[in-house]
């Protein structure tokens, strides 16, 4: 049976020695990272996840809403509370730049340039629709979102399986090693209430940059 935790999710922005030097290390994005195939330490792993502020992943990410579905490659770089986030599908075509902050958030698309103070909102204006991203900063790590409740469900090697959080369900079913690292190779996010779908696949990490 797998272990579920609950607890009251909280930002760890003390940078201990132990989470710097797990990811110290450089990895090209490009390189194929090896399953995980030891037993979990979750509270080292947390403070490392917590602690990791500079990385970047590419793969693809399908988007299913109702009767629609996109599956566009995406690039996402993030460096401390900054982002900057390419989606494009074949040939260049579709190619969608998302830009944010704290202080504010801009999309580009089709020569178009939106703004808005969250991306929740940019992306509600745009295709009509709420997508958590806020939250997907911290979920794409292995991380439950800080400010809130969450369920979290484990295996019977004490590894994250599982985030449940304000509605969603996040599921990792394919846990890669990068170093000391655990980051996910895939990853799917639900929200059965309006059937909102992201999956994303092929996840290839760059961390420590």
């Amino acid at each position: 049976m797998p272990r579920v935790t609950t607890l009251r999710s909280t930002q760890n922005d003390g940078r201990g020695k132990l989470a710097l030097a797990a990811i110290s290390l450089l990895l090209a994005s490009c390189a194929s990272a090896p399953p995980v195939a030891e037993s979990g330490d979750w509270l080292r792993q947390r403070e490392s996840l917590e602690a990791l502020d500079a990385w970047q992943f590419r793969g693809r990410v399908n988007v299913r809403y109702e009767n629609e579905s996109h599956t566009p490659r995406i690039l996402w770089r993030q460096r401390h509370r900054n982002y900057d986030i390419r989606l494009w599908g074949s040939f260049n075509a579709g190619n969608t730049r998302i830009v944010g902050s704290p202080e504010g958030v801009t999309l580009e698309a089709d020569g178009e340039v939106l703004t808005a103070e969250t991306p929740a909102d940019l992306i509600l204006e745009r295709l009509g629709y709420e997508l958590p991203v806020s939250h997907l900063e911290y979920w794409i790590r292995g991380l439950p979102a800080p400010g809130g409740e969450a369920d979290l469900l484990f295996n019977e090697r004490d590894q994250l399986t599982e985030i449940r959080q304000e509605g969603w369900s996040v599921s990792y079913p394919d846990p890669r090693q990068y170093g000391e690292l655990s980051l996910p190779g895939e990853i799917e996010v639900l929200r059965g209430a309006d059937d909102v779908r992201l999956r994303f696949v092929g996840m290839r990490w760059t961390v420590g940059e």
